[in-house]
Protein backbone atom coordinates (compact mmCIF):
# COMPACT_ATOMS: atom_id res chain seq x y z
CA UNK A 1 0.00 0.00 0.00
CA UNK A 2 2.96 2.26 0.68
CA UNK A 3 4.30 2.01 -2.68
CA UNK A 4 1.09 1.95 -4.68
CA UNK A 5 1.11 5.96 -2.05
CA UNK A 6 4.07 7.09 -3.25
CA UNK A 7 3.71 6.53 -7.09
CA UNK A 8 0.20 8.41 -6.86
CA UNK A 9 2.43 11.14 -5.18
CA UNK A 10 5.08 11.26 -7.40
CA UNK A 11 2.32 11.20 -10.60
CA UNK A 12 0.40 13.79 -8.73
CA UNK A 13 3.43 16.38 -8.15
CA UNK A 14 3.92 15.70 -11.85
CA UNK A 15 0.48 16.98 -13.18
CA UNK A 16 0.26 19.40 -10.47
CA UNK A 17 3.23 21.18 -11.52
CA UNK A 18 2.02 21.53 -15.41
CA UNK A 19 -1.42 21.78 -14.44
CA UNK A 20 -2.89 25.09 -16.20
CA UNK A 21 -6.37 24.03 -14.83
CA UNK A 22 -7.55 23.76 -18.59
CA UNK A 23 -11.15 23.00 -19.27
CA UNK A 24 -12.77 21.35 -21.96
CA UNK A 25 -14.14 23.26 -25.20
CA UNK A 26 -17.89 24.20 -24.59
CA UNK A 27 -19.99 24.40 -27.72
CA UNK A 28 -21.93 27.16 -28.30
CA UNK A 29 -25.25 25.96 -29.02
CA UNK A 30 -25.77 23.30 -26.25
CA UNK A 31 -26.48 24.23 -22.79
CA UNK A 32 -23.43 23.89 -20.90
CA UNK A 33 -22.88 22.02 -17.08
CA UNK A 34 -23.58 24.56 -13.96
CA UNK A 35 -20.70 24.23 -11.72
CA UNK A 36 -23.26 22.78 -8.62
CA UNK A 37 -24.26 19.95 -8.72
CA UNK A 38 -27.82 20.21 -7.22
CA UNK A 39 -28.45 22.01 -10.35
CA UNK A 40 -27.26 19.68 -12.64
CA UNK A 41 -29.34 16.47 -10.58
CA UNK A 42 -32.55 19.04 -11.07
CA UNK A 43 -31.99 19.72 -14.20
CA UNK A 44 -31.65 16.10 -15.31
CA UNK A 45 -34.81 14.84 -13.18
CA UNK A 46 -36.91 17.38 -14.83
CA UNK A 47 -35.23 16.43 -18.33
CA UNK A 48 -36.30 12.64 -17.86
CA UNK A 49 -39.74 13.61 -16.17
CA UNK A 50 -38.47 12.65 -12.61
CA UNK A 51 -37.89 9.31 -14.09
CA UNK A 52 -37.07 6.44 -11.21
CA UNK A 53 -34.46 4.41 -13.71
CA UNK A 54 -32.62 7.66 -13.47
CA UNK A 55 -29.88 7.23 -10.92
CA UNK A 56 -28.48 10.33 -9.34
CA UNK A 57 -26.52 10.25 -6.45
CA UNK A 58 -23.47 12.02 -4.58
CA UNK A 59 -21.23 10.77 -2.19
CA UNK A 60 -18.25 12.67 -0.02
CA UNK A 61 -14.44 11.89 -0.08
CA UNK A 62 -11.46 13.17 1.79
CA UNK A 63 -12.13 11.49 4.66
CA UNK A 64 -15.95 12.47 4.81
CA UNK A 65 -15.52 16.02 4.12
CA UNK A 66 -18.46 16.23 1.57
CA UNK A 67 -18.68 19.75 1.31
CA UNK A 68 -14.85 20.10 0.56
CA UNK A 69 -14.98 16.69 -2.19
CA UNK A 70 -18.59 16.11 -3.10
CA UNK A 71 -18.86 13.77 -6.13
CA UNK A 72 -21.85 13.19 -8.05
CA UNK A 73 -22.54 10.21 -10.12
CA UNK A 74 -25.38 10.33 -12.56
CA UNK A 75 -26.12 6.77 -14.61
CA UNK A 76 -29.68 4.77 -15.66
CA UNK A 77 -30.86 1.73 -14.19
CA UNK A 78 -30.73 -1.26 -16.39
CA UNK A 79 -28.60 0.29 -19.33
CA UNK A 80 -25.56 0.49 -16.77
CA UNK A 81 -24.11 -2.18 -14.90
CA UNK A 82 -24.29 -1.02 -11.27
CA UNK A 83 -21.60 -4.05 -10.24
CA UNK A 84 -19.26 -1.49 -11.99
CA UNK A 85 -20.43 1.89 -10.94
CA UNK A 86 -19.82 0.41 -7.24
CA UNK A 87 -16.61 -0.79 -8.57
CA UNK A 88 -15.24 2.86 -9.33
CA UNK A 89 -16.58 4.39 -6.22
CA UNK A 90 -14.45 1.86 -3.97
CA UNK A 91 -11.72 3.11 -6.91
CA UNK A 92 -12.45 6.59 -5.91
CA UNK A 93 -12.44 5.81 -2.03
CA UNK A 94 -9.03 4.53 -2.73
CA UNK A 95 -7.94 7.19 -4.55
CA UNK A 96 -9.35 9.34 -1.75
CA UNK A 97 -7.37 8.04 0.54
CA UNK A 98 -3.92 7.90 -0.61
CA UNK A 99 -4.48 11.95 -2.08
CA UNK A 100 -6.50 12.95 0.25
CA UNK A 101 -4.35 16.36 0.90
CA UNK A 102 -4.10 17.14 -2.34
CA UNK A 103 -8.09 16.82 -3.05
CA UNK A 104 -8.46 19.29 -0.55
CA UNK A 105 -5.96 21.68 -1.82
CA UNK A 106 -8.28 24.51 -3.83
CA UNK A 107 -5.24 25.58 -6.19
CA UNK A 108 -5.62 22.17 -8.49
CA UNK A 109 -7.78 20.56 -10.53
CA UNK A 110 -9.57 17.92 -8.99
CA UNK A 111 -11.69 16.82 -12.15
CA UNK A 112 -8.16 16.02 -14.00
CA UNK A 113 -6.17 13.94 -11.15
CA UNK A 114 -9.06 11.83 -10.57
CA UNK A 115 -9.78 11.55 -14.33
CA UNK A 116 -6.17 10.75 -14.49
CA UNK A 117 -5.67 8.05 -11.43
CA UNK A 118 -8.87 6.43 -11.55
CA UNK A 119 -8.88 2.78 -13.35
CA UNK A 120 -11.51 2.81 -15.05
CA UNK A 121 -11.39 6.20 -16.49
CA UNK A 122 -8.79 5.09 -19.31
CA UNK A 123 -11.17 6.01 -22.27
CA UNK A 124 -13.37 8.60 -20.43
CA UNK A 125 -14.78 11.34 -22.34
CA UNK A 126 -14.99 14.85 -21.46
CA UNK A 127 -18.95 16.08 -20.69
CA UNK A 128 -19.10 19.66 -20.84
CA UNK A 129 -23.05 20.04 -22.02
CA UNK A 130 -26.21 18.74 -21.15
CA UNK A 131 -26.62 17.00 -24.52
CA UNK A 132 -23.54 14.88 -24.04
CA UNK A 133 -24.74 14.03 -20.61
CA UNK A 134 -28.41 13.00 -21.55
CA UNK A 135 -26.39 10.59 -24.54
CA UNK A 136 -23.97 9.23 -21.94
CA UNK A 137 -26.54 7.93 -19.63
CA UNK A 138 -28.59 6.60 -22.61
CA UNK A 139 -25.83 4.34 -23.72
CA UNK A 140 -24.94 3.19 -20.22
CA UNK A 141 -22.29 4.84 -19.44
CA UNK A 142 -21.68 6.68 -15.66
CA UNK A 143 -21.29 10.26 -15.69
CA UNK A 144 -19.13 11.29 -13.01
CA UNK A 145 -18.87 14.98 -11.57
CA UNK A 146 -17.65 16.96 -9.21
CA UNK A 147 -19.22 20.02 -7.38
CA UNK A 148 -17.70 23.10 -8.19
CA UNK A 149 -16.64 22.42 -11.97
CA UNK A 150 -19.16 22.86 -15.01
CA UNK A 151 -17.99 19.26 -16.59
CA UNK A 152 -17.16 15.70 -15.92
CA UNK A 153 -16.45 12.20 -17.84
CA UNK A 154 -18.33 9.54 -18.36
CA UNK A 155 -17.01 6.01 -18.03
CA UNK A 156 -17.89 2.88 -19.65
CA UNK A 157 -20.27 0.98 -17.48
CA UNK A 158 -22.67 -0.37 -20.25
CA UNK A 159 -24.29 -3.84 -18.82
CA UNK A 160 -27.80 -4.55 -18.82
CA UNK A 161 -29.64 -7.67 -20.10
CA UNK A 162 -28.47 -8.89 -23.81
CA UNK A 163 -29.54 -11.88 -25.24
CA UNK A 164 -26.63 -14.28 -25.62
CA UNK A 165 -25.41 -16.06 -28.66
CA UNK A 166 -27.53 -18.54 -30.18
CA UNK A 167 -28.18 -20.26 -33.53
CA UNK A 168 -29.43 -18.18 -36.33
CA UNK A 169 -33.58 -19.38 -36.61
CA UNK A 170 -33.72 -17.81 -40.10
CA UNK A 171 -30.43 -19.12 -41.88
CA UNK A 172 -30.21 -23.03 -40.41
CA UNK A 173 -27.64 -25.16 -41.90
CA UNK A 174 -26.37 -28.55 -41.17
CA UNK A 175 -22.71 -28.04 -41.28
CA UNK A 176 -20.96 -24.81 -40.31
CA UNK A 177 -21.17 -22.35 -37.61
CA UNK A 178 -23.92 -21.96 -35.03
CA UNK A 179 -23.30 -18.51 -33.92
CA UNK A 180 -25.68 -16.28 -34.79
CA UNK A 181 -25.99 -11.90 -34.48
CA UNK A 182 -27.60 -10.44 -31.23
CA UNK A 183 -28.92 -7.05 -30.76
CA UNK A 184 -25.79 -5.64 -29.48
CA UNK A 185 -23.80 -3.79 -31.79
CA UNK A 186 -20.68 -4.30 -30.00
CA UNK A 187 -21.23 -8.17 -29.41
CA UNK A 188 -21.70 -8.63 -33.62
CA UNK A 189 -18.06 -6.42 -33.89
CA UNK A 190 -16.88 -8.75 -32.09
CA UNK A 191 -17.95 -11.89 -33.80
CA UNK A 192 -16.94 -10.50 -37.06
CA UNK A 193 -13.53 -9.41 -35.92
CA UNK A 194 -13.06 -12.67 -34.24
CA UNK A 195 -13.49 -14.69 -37.85
CA UNK A 196 -11.41 -11.59 -39.36
CA UNK A 197 -8.02 -11.19 -37.01
CA UNK A 198 -6.91 -7.98 -39.03
CA UNK A 199 -5.97 -4.53 -38.60
CA UNK A 200 -7.50 -3.99 -42.00
CA UNK A 201 -10.84 -4.54 -41.11
CA UNK A 202 -12.07 -0.75 -40.18
CA UNK A 203 -15.14 0.07 -38.60
CA UNK A 204 -16.37 3.64 -38.75
CA UNK A 205 -19.59 4.54 -36.79
CA UNK A 206 -22.36 7.08 -36.44
CA UNK A 207 -25.65 8.38 -34.48
CA UNK A 208 -28.76 8.33 -36.63
CA UNK A 209 -32.40 9.41 -35.24
CA UNK A 210 -33.11 12.62 -33.63
CA UNK A 211 -34.69 10.70 -31.17
CA UNK A 212 -33.91 7.03 -30.61
CA UNK A 213 -30.00 8.06 -31.36
CA UNK A 214 -29.23 4.35 -32.93
CA UNK A 215 -25.58 3.84 -33.12
CA UNK A 216 -24.75 2.43 -36.61
CA UNK A 217 -21.36 0.78 -37.91
CA UNK A 218 -19.92 0.85 -41.12
CA UNK A 219 -17.53 -2.20 -41.50
CA UNK A 220 -14.87 -2.88 -44.72
CA UNK A 221 -11.34 -4.29 -45.16
CA UNK A 222 -9.05 -1.49 -46.58
CA UNK A 223 -7.06 -3.08 -49.11
CA UNK A 224 -9.76 -5.00 -50.86
CA UNK A 225 -12.84 -2.35 -51.01
CA UNK A 226 -13.49 -0.21 -53.44
CA UNK A 227 -13.00 3.38 -51.95
CA UNK A 228 -15.88 4.66 -53.83
CA UNK A 229 -18.12 2.24 -52.73
CA UNK A 230 -17.46 3.20 -48.78
CA UNK A 231 -18.07 6.50 -49.47
CA UNK A 232 -21.29 6.07 -51.28
CA UNK A 233 -22.74 3.87 -48.25
CA UNK A 234 -20.76 6.84 -46.01
CA UNK A 235 -23.17 9.59 -48.19
CA UNK A 236 -26.25 7.72 -48.24
CA UNK A 237 -26.40 7.34 -44.31
CA UNK A 238 -25.61 10.79 -43.71
CA UNK A 239 -28.53 12.18 -45.97
CA UNK A 240 -30.98 10.03 -43.76
CA UNK A 241 -32.88 12.72 -41.54
CA UNK A 242 -35.86 10.99 -39.24
CA UNK A 243 -36.82 10.56 -35.97
CA UNK A 244 -35.96 7.02 -35.19
CA UNK A 245 -33.96 3.67 -36.75
CA UNK A 246 -35.52 0.72 -34.55
CA UNK A 247 -34.20 -2.02 -37.17
CA UNK A 248 -31.94 -1.90 -40.50
CA UNK A 249 -35.10 -2.58 -42.61
CA UNK A 250 -35.33 1.33 -41.51
CA UNK A 251 -31.78 1.78 -43.22
CA UNK A 252 -32.25 -0.59 -45.97
CA UNK A 253 -35.33 1.50 -47.19
CA UNK A 254 -33.48 4.59 -46.63
CA UNK A 255 -30.61 3.77 -48.94
CA UNK A 256 -31.72 1.72 -51.37
CA UNK A 257 -31.13 2.53 -55.09
CA UNK A 258 -34.56 1.46 -56.65
CA UNK A 259 -38.10 1.98 -53.86
CA UNK A 260 -40.38 0.54 -56.62
CA UNK A 261 -39.08 -3.25 -57.25
CA UNK A 262 -40.26 -6.45 -55.71
CA UNK A 263 -36.70 -7.42 -55.67
CA UNK A 264 -34.26 -6.87 -52.64
CA UNK A 265 -31.66 -4.46 -53.39
CA UNK A 266 -29.73 -4.65 -49.95
CA UNK A 267 -28.89 -8.60 -48.45
CA UNK A 268 -29.54 -9.01 -44.68
CA UNK A 269 -27.97 -12.16 -42.55
CA UNK A 270 -27.61 -12.94 -39.10
CA UNK A 271 -24.73 -15.18 -39.42
CA UNK A 272 -21.30 -13.59 -38.75
CA UNK A 273 -19.88 -15.93 -41.35
CA UNK A 274 -21.95 -14.57 -43.87
CA UNK A 275 -20.87 -10.86 -43.48
CA UNK A 276 -17.20 -12.20 -42.81
CA UNK A 277 -17.28 -13.56 -46.51
CA UNK A 278 -18.95 -10.48 -48.28
CA UNK A 279 -16.05 -8.33 -46.02
CA UNK A 280 -13.60 -10.79 -48.11
CA UNK A 281 -15.34 -10.76 -51.22
CA UNK A 282 -14.94 -6.30 -51.24
CA UNK A 283 -18.46 -5.48 -49.88
CA UNK A 284 -19.62 -3.22 -47.18
CA UNK A 285 -21.40 -4.38 -43.43
CA UNK A 286 -24.08 -1.86 -42.16
CA UNK A 287 -24.41 -2.57 -38.41
CA UNK A 288 -27.47 -1.30 -36.81
CA UNK A 289 -27.85 -1.46 -32.84
CA UNK A 290 -30.85 -3.36 -31.72
CA UNK A 291 -31.26 -5.85 -34.14
CA UNK A 292 -29.56 -9.08 -35.23
CA UNK A 293 -29.49 -8.43 -38.82
CA UNK A 294 -26.98 -6.95 -40.71
CA UNK A 295 -26.89 -5.51 -44.41
CA UNK A 296 -24.38 -6.05 -46.81
CA UNK A 297 -24.07 -4.10 -49.89
CA UNK A 298 -23.69 -4.73 -52.89
CA UNK A 299 -26.54 -7.17 -53.35
CA UNK A 300 -26.87 -9.06 -56.44
CA UNK A 301 -29.26 -11.57 -57.40
CA UNK A 302 -27.85 -14.90 -57.33
CA UNK A 303 -26.62 -13.50 -53.80
CA UNK A 304 -30.10 -14.58 -52.86
CA UNK A 305 -29.85 -18.29 -53.71
CA UNK A 306 -26.47 -18.54 -52.21
CA UNK A 307 -26.32 -20.33 -48.98
CA UNK A 308 -23.61 -20.35 -46.32
CA UNK A 309 -23.14 -24.46 -46.12
CA UNK A 310 -22.04 -24.49 -49.93
CA UNK A 311 -18.82 -23.62 -49.05
CA UNK A 312 -18.34 -25.73 -46.17
CA UNK A 313 -19.27 -29.07 -48.39
CA UNK A 314 -17.45 -30.31 -51.42
CA UNK A 315 -18.16 -28.28 -54.39
CA UNK A 316 -20.28 -30.87 -55.98
CA UNK A 317 -22.87 -31.32 -53.93
CA UNK A 318 -22.92 -27.33 -53.43
CA UNK A 319 -23.24 -27.31 -57.14
CA UNK A 320 -26.34 -29.56 -57.21
CA UNK A 321 -28.23 -27.95 -54.56
CA UNK A 322 -27.56 -24.68 -55.95
CA UNK A 323 -29.38 -26.45 -59.39
CA UNK A 324 -32.31 -27.31 -57.35
CA UNK A 325 -32.30 -24.08 -55.67
CA UNK A 326 -32.88 -22.28 -59.56
CA UNK A 327 -35.28 -25.12 -60.56
CA UNK A 328 -37.66 -24.59 -56.99
CA UNK A 329 -37.28 -20.79 -58.38
CA UNK A 330 -38.72 -21.54 -61.63
CA UNK A 331 -41.19 -24.00 -60.47
CA UNK A 332 -42.20 -21.77 -57.38
CA UNK A 333 -42.65 -18.35 -60.08
CA UNK A 334 -44.23 -20.02 -63.19
CA UNK A 335 -46.31 -23.23 -61.06
CA UNK A 336 -49.58 -22.08 -61.32
CA UNK A 337 -49.23 -19.70 -64.51
CA UNK A 338 -48.06 -22.31 -66.41
CA UNK A 339 -50.75 -25.08 -65.35
CA UNK A 340 -53.42 -21.72 -65.70
CA UNK A 341 -52.13 -21.23 -69.19
CA UNK A 342 -52.05 -24.62 -70.49
CA UNK A 343 -55.51 -25.89 -69.49
CA UNK A 344 -57.17 -23.27 -70.30
CA UNK A 345 -55.64 -21.85 -73.58
CA UNK A 346 -53.32 -24.92 -74.89
CA UNK A 347 -54.84 -28.15 -74.00
CA UNK A 348 -53.11 -29.37 -77.37
CA UNK A 349 -49.61 -29.63 -75.59
CA UNK A 350 -50.83 -31.96 -72.72
CA UNK A 351 -50.91 -35.67 -73.95
CA UNK A 352 -54.09 -37.25 -74.42
CA UNK A 353 -54.52 -39.97 -71.57
CA UNK A 354 -53.31 -36.48 -69.06
CA UNK A 355 -56.14 -34.25 -70.63
CA UNK A 356 -58.51 -36.82 -70.11
CA UNK A 357 -57.57 -37.24 -66.38
CA UNK A 358 -57.51 -33.35 -66.11
CA UNK A 359 -60.93 -33.05 -67.89
CA UNK A 360 -62.43 -35.73 -65.48
CA UNK A 361 -61.22 -34.46 -62.53
CA UNK A 362 -62.51 -30.59 -63.59
CA UNK A 363 -66.00 -32.40 -63.96
CA UNK A 364 -68.70 -30.90 -61.59
CA UNK A 365 -66.07 -28.35 -60.55
CA UNK A 366 -68.15 -24.51 -60.63
CA UNK A 367 -64.76 -22.51 -61.16
CA UNK A 368 -62.51 -21.93 -63.84
CA UNK A 369 -58.88 -22.54 -62.89
CA UNK A 370 -57.51 -19.10 -62.45
CA UNK A 371 -59.95 -19.23 -59.67
CA UNK A 372 -59.01 -22.35 -58.50
CA UNK A 373 -55.64 -21.17 -58.02
CA UNK A 374 -56.46 -18.25 -56.39
CA UNK A 375 -58.63 -19.63 -54.18
CA UNK A 376 -56.01 -22.07 -53.19
CA UNK A 377 -53.23 -19.76 -53.27
CA UNK A 378 -54.61 -17.22 -50.82
CA UNK A 379 -55.34 -19.89 -48.20
CA UNK A 380 -51.85 -20.50 -48.56
CA UNK A 381 -50.62 -17.62 -47.91
CA UNK A 382 -52.95 -17.59 -45.11
CA UNK A 383 -51.78 -20.68 -43.36
CA UNK A 384 -48.51 -19.61 -44.01
CA UNK A 385 -48.92 -16.05 -42.24
CA UNK A 386 -50.59 -17.61 -39.42
CA UNK A 387 -48.15 -20.53 -38.59
CA UNK A 388 -45.81 -17.74 -38.39
CA UNK A 389 -47.90 -15.40 -35.88
CA UNK A 390 -49.02 -18.30 -34.08
CA UNK A 391 -47.12 -19.47 -30.49
CA UNK A 392 -44.06 -22.07 -32.17
CA UNK A 393 -45.80 -24.72 -29.95
CA UNK A 394 -48.55 -24.85 -32.18
CA UNK A 395 -47.95 -22.76 -35.00
CA UNK A 396 -46.63 -25.54 -36.97
CA UNK A 397 -49.03 -28.06 -36.16
CA UNK A 398 -51.97 -25.81 -37.20
CA UNK A 399 -50.13 -24.79 -40.77
CA UNK A 400 -49.53 -28.39 -41.43
CA UNK A 401 -53.09 -30.10 -40.62
CA UNK A 402 -54.60 -26.68 -41.61
CA UNK A 403 -53.58 -27.18 -45.29
CA UNK A 404 -54.33 -30.76 -45.10
CA UNK A 405 -57.67 -30.97 -43.82
CA UNK A 406 -58.84 -27.42 -46.08
CA UNK A 407 -56.86 -29.23 -49.23
CA UNK A 408 -59.06 -32.37 -49.05
CA UNK A 409 -62.38 -30.62 -47.57
CA UNK A 410 -62.19 -28.19 -50.66
CA UNK A 411 -61.66 -31.29 -53.35
CA UNK A 412 -64.30 -33.70 -51.67
CA UNK A 413 -66.43 -30.40 -51.63
CA UNK A 414 -65.83 -30.09 -55.79
CA UNK A 415 -64.62 -26.63 -55.31
CA UNK A 416 -61.23 -27.14 -56.42
CA UNK A 417 -59.35 -30.16 -58.50
CA UNK A 418 -56.75 -32.75 -56.96
CA UNK A 419 -54.55 -31.38 -59.75
CA UNK A 420 -54.74 -27.86 -58.23
CA UNK A 421 -53.90 -29.00 -55.39
CA UNK A 422 -50.51 -30.55 -56.73
CA UNK A 423 -49.78 -27.42 -57.80
CA UNK A 424 -50.58 -25.44 -55.33
CA UNK A 425 -48.61 -27.28 -53.03
CA UNK A 426 -45.62 -28.45 -54.79
CA UNK A 427 -45.47 -24.35 -55.50
CA UNK A 428 -45.57 -23.15 -51.54
CA UNK A 429 -42.94 -25.93 -51.13
CA UNK A 430 -40.18 -24.66 -53.86
CA UNK A 431 -41.06 -21.44 -52.19
CA UNK A 432 -39.50 -22.53 -48.98
CA UNK A 433 -35.90 -24.14 -50.37
CA UNK A 434 -34.96 -20.59 -51.11
CA UNK A 435 -32.61 -19.11 -48.41
CA UNK A 436 -33.43 -15.59 -48.61
CA UNK A 437 -36.86 -15.28 -46.76
CA UNK A 438 -37.18 -11.27 -48.44
CA UNK A 439 -36.69 -13.28 -52.20
CA UNK A 440 -39.06 -15.74 -51.49
CA UNK A 441 -41.74 -12.84 -50.84
CA UNK A 442 -40.61 -11.07 -54.04
CA UNK A 443 -41.48 -14.05 -55.86
CA UNK A 444 -44.98 -14.74 -54.45
CA UNK A 445 -46.13 -11.45 -55.44
CA UNK A 446 -45.05 -11.76 -59.18
CA UNK A 447 -46.30 -15.43 -58.94
CA UNK A 448 -49.78 -14.03 -58.80
CA UNK A 449 -48.99 -11.22 -61.92
CA UNK A 450 -48.02 -14.23 -63.98
CA UNK A 451 -51.64 -16.11 -62.98
CA UNK A 452 -53.28 -12.83 -64.10
CA UNK A 453 -51.74 -12.78 -66.94
CA UNK A 454 -51.69 -16.52 -67.94
CA UNK A 455 -56.15 -16.52 -67.27
CA UNK A 456 -55.96 -13.47 -69.65
CA UNK A 457 -53.28 -14.45 -72.63
CA UNK A 458 -52.21 -17.90 -71.88
CA UNK A 459 -48.96 -19.07 -72.33
CA UNK A 460 -48.36 -15.33 -74.26
CA UNK A 461 -49.29 -13.48 -71.65
CA UNK A 462 -46.83 -15.73 -69.23
CA UNK A 463 -44.24 -15.22 -72.06
CA UNK A 464 -44.73 -11.28 -71.99
CA UNK A 465 -44.28 -11.23 -68.29
CA UNK A 466 -41.23 -13.09 -68.38
CA UNK A 467 -39.57 -10.47 -70.76
CA UNK A 468 -40.78 -7.75 -68.48
CA UNK A 469 -39.16 -9.39 -65.43
CA UNK A 470 -35.75 -9.76 -67.07
CA UNK A 471 -35.91 -6.31 -68.08
CA UNK A 472 -36.57 -4.95 -64.71
CA UNK A 473 -33.43 -7.23 -63.22
CA UNK A 474 -31.51 -6.00 -65.74
CA UNK A 475 -31.95 -2.46 -64.75
CA UNK A 476 -31.99 -2.80 -61.09
CA UNK A 477 -28.58 -1.76 -59.58
CA UNK A 478 -27.28 -2.05 -56.07
CA UNK A 479 -25.07 0.95 -55.09
CA UNK A 480 -23.96 1.09 -59.04
CA UNK A 481 -23.61 -2.42 -59.48
CA UNK A 482 -25.23 -4.22 -62.13
CA UNK A 483 -28.01 -6.42 -59.99
CA UNK A 484 -27.70 -9.21 -62.48
CA UNK A 485 -24.08 -9.56 -62.21
CA UNK A 486 -21.87 -11.13 -62.75
CA UNK A 487 -24.74 -13.25 -65.64
CA UNK A 488 -25.63 -9.42 -67.66
CA UNK A 489 -23.14 -8.44 -67.69
CA UNK A 490 -21.64 -11.32 -68.20
CA UNK A 491 -18.22 -11.91 -67.02
CA UNK A 492 -16.68 -14.97 -67.64
CA UNK A 493 -14.35 -15.26 -64.59
CA UNK A 494 -17.12 -14.76 -62.52
CA UNK A 495 -19.08 -17.52 -63.35
CA UNK A 496 -17.08 -19.36 -60.81
CA UNK A 497 -19.06 -19.02 -58.08
CA UNK A 498 -22.15 -18.36 -59.66
CA UNK A 499 -25.13 -21.11 -60.91
CA UNK A 500 -22.04 -24.12 -60.19
CA UNK A 501 -19.17 -23.51 -57.66
CA UNK A 502 -16.12 -24.83 -58.08
CA UNK A 503 -13.50 -26.30 -55.55
CA UNK A 504 -12.17 -23.87 -53.18
CA UNK A 505 -8.73 -23.96 -55.55
CA UNK A 506 -11.21 -22.43 -58.39
CA UNK A 507 -12.00 -19.55 -56.32
CA UNK A 508 -8.44 -17.94 -56.52
CA UNK A 509 -10.00 -14.23 -57.48
CA UNK A 510 -12.85 -12.42 -55.81
CA UNK A 511 -15.47 -10.55 -57.96
CA UNK A 512 -14.50 -8.71 -60.47
CA UNK A 513 -17.49 -6.37 -60.74
CA UNK A 514 -17.19 -5.58 -56.90
CA UNK A 515 -14.00 -4.79 -56.32
CA UNK A 516 -10.84 -4.36 -58.80
CA UNK A 517 -8.21 -4.32 -55.58
CA UNK A 518 -6.03 -6.97 -54.51
CA UNK A 519 -8.02 -9.10 -56.65
CA UNK A 520 -5.96 -12.38 -56.04
CA UNK A 521 -6.78 -13.64 -52.52
CA UNK A 522 -5.26 -17.38 -53.23
CA UNK A 523 -2.36 -19.47 -54.62
CA UNK A 524 -3.46 -22.89 -54.12
CA UNK A 525 -2.82 -26.07 -56.95
CA UNK A 526 -5.48 -27.69 -58.07
CA UNK A 527 -4.38 -30.67 -56.52
CA UNK A 528 -2.06 -31.33 -53.67
CA UNK A 529 -0.56 -34.77 -53.58
CA UNK A 530 1.82 -36.33 -50.35
CA UNK A 531 5.09 -36.74 -50.94
CA UNK A 532 5.82 -40.79 -52.49
CA UNK A 533 7.29 -42.54 -49.41
CA UNK A 534 9.77 -45.73 -50.21
CA UNK A 535 9.77 -48.98 -48.41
Amino acid sequence: MGTITKTLQAIFNRDRAHSTHDKPEISQEEEQLDSNLGTIFTKVKNAFGHSEDVVTEDIGLCNGLKSACKFGFIYMNGLASTTTVQEIIKELLGISNDLNDELLDTSIDKMKIIKNYLPSAGNAKTIADFSALYTAILSGETVILLDGYPYGFAVNTIGGNNRAVEEPSTQSVVRGPREGFTESISINISLIRKRIKSPNLWLETMTIGKVTQTTIGVMYINGIVNDKLVAEVNERLKRIDIDGILESGNIEELIQDETFTPFPTLYNTERPDVIAAGLLEGRVAILVDGTPFVLLAPALFVQFYQSAEDYYQRAEFASLIRILRYICFFISLLGPSLYIGITTFHQELLPSSLLFSLAAQREGIPFPAFVEALLMEITFEILREAGVRLPKTVGQAVSIVGALVIGQAAVEAGLVSPAMVIVVAITAIANFVIPAFNMGISIRIIRFILMVLAASFGLFGVTVGLIGIVQHLCSLRSFGVPYMSPMAPFIFADQKDTILRLPQWGLFSRPQFISSKNNIRENNAPTTKPASRRP
